[in-house]
């Protein structure tokens, strides 16, 4: 069966949870395509990649076999990844490496976006091991609605991207400066005319930062997070 999405999962080490993401999505309700571009992880990290990469069933590439840019490599992963889904005229779906899906997660994302013509980006809210709305959802935390459209950012935790905004804006255009696109994405669709949307009623485990351990930091050592943030210039969006 032909890949109803495209799925997509930026990596660097953390791999015990990009594991848990990669199996969550292979035991998906609705047949997709998986990449996982590993962005210069480790040695180790990059061997365990390639080693689980068929008994999972997700695909693998490299960026340090098209770039010596250096991580992380985000612009690069999205343009990537939207010339790879209007290549085979599916939706794109980023899955983080640091959040588990449900078996019908992708599915409840796709039937959302069906048949809405200015739908832009549709994210599932995160919560924790408990069930309870977390980072980086909490400005939602407490509303009762199952679907929450909005004009605020959606994090790329897991979020759907319409193949209508693909078609609408060019990823090649992303700020060189930046290092991460989900506020600037978000309120590019809504420039554009698009919806996004938050879907309460399909909530997805997040392990906060899991994929970018060192932000661990805002909450441990505030004053080294923001020393590595602004000072060395880590983690610009």
């Amino acid at each position: 069966m032909d890949a109803q999405v495209l799925v997509i999962t930026p990596v660097k080490n953390s791999i015990d949870t990009t594991l848990d993401t990669a199996r969550a999505i292979a035991a998906s309700s609705v047949s997709n395509r998986h990449i996982i571009f590993n962005d210069f992880s480790s040695p180790e990290s990059k061997e365990a990649l390639e080693k689980n990469k068929n008994a999972i069933g997700y695909e693998l590439i490299h960026l340090e076999d098209i770039t010596d840019h250096p991580s992380p490599n985000y612009k690069l992963v999205l343009q990537l990844a939207q010339k790879k889904a209007l290549e085979l005229a599916v939706p794109l779906l980023v899955i983080e490496s640091d959040v588990v899906v449900k078996p019908t997660t992708i599915e409840e994302l796709l039937s959302f976006d069906v048949g809405k013509t200015k739908t832009g980006l549709t994210g599932s809210v995160t919560v924790d091991e408990q069930g309870v709305v977390n980072f980086p959802y909490l400005k939602f935390k407490g509303r009762k609605e199952p679907v929450i459209p909005t004009q605020r950012s959606l994090s790329f935790c897991c979020t759907l991207f319409s193949t209508d905004f693909l078609n609408a804006f060019d990823f090649t255009g992303l700020d060189e400066a930046k290092d991460w696109y989900d506020t600037f994405i978000s309120k590019k669709a809504i420039e554009l005319g698009f919806q996004n949307t938050v879907l309460m009623n399909s909530p997805v485990w997040h392990r906060p930062h899991g994929s970018r351990p060192w932000k661990q930091l805002k909450y441990k050592n505030p004053f080294k997070y923001y020393f590595l943030k602004y000072w060395k210039g880590l983690d610009k969006i």
